[in-house]
């Protein structure tokens, strides 16, 4: 059966197994990503596609490992702040790459009105923390 990947993204596994998720239904969808998939600890991957109409309202970071950002179509601005203290800007656009190294927090800003992109992920202890607005 073939599926959407933006509407099931794909545990990537040890013993290279790709394991079809159950459709993703928001933020506390990760939650329940973590226990399925918490036996393969840091060295499991979360495949996942998401289409962005603005720019993200919180940070992010991933302990455990890199994560590859693959814009698929559409512009952005990927903001990175490493656990020095050092703030990067990163244009981002369709058919570009960047990696998050683990504990680097990251948003990103659209520049486009629309984009899609896809997310392989180190999932495990991954964290979130508010954006604030700005005035």
């Amino acid at each position: 059966m073939a599926h959407r990947l933006e509407t099931h993204p794909i545990h990537i596994g040890l013993g290279a197994r790709a394991v079809p998720q159950p459709p993703f239904t928001g933020m506390a969808w990760y939650a329940d990503y973590v226990a399925r998939s918490a036996a393969d600890g840091a060295e499991g991957r979360l495949v996942s596609q998401h289409h962005f109409t603005e720019s993200w309202d919180s940070w992010e970071m991933h302990p455990a490992g890199d994560e590859v950002v693959l814009m698929l179509s559409g512009e952005g601005v990927l903001h990175q702040e490493f656990p020095d203290g050092t703030a990067v800007e990163m244009p981002i656009a369709a058919g570009e790459y960047a990696i998050n190294q683990p504990g680097v927090w990251h948003t990103m800003d659209l520049v486009s009105a629309e984009a899609t992109a896809l997310f392989i992920t180190a999932g495990l202890g991954t964290e979130h923390r508010p954006r604030q607005k700005s005035s």
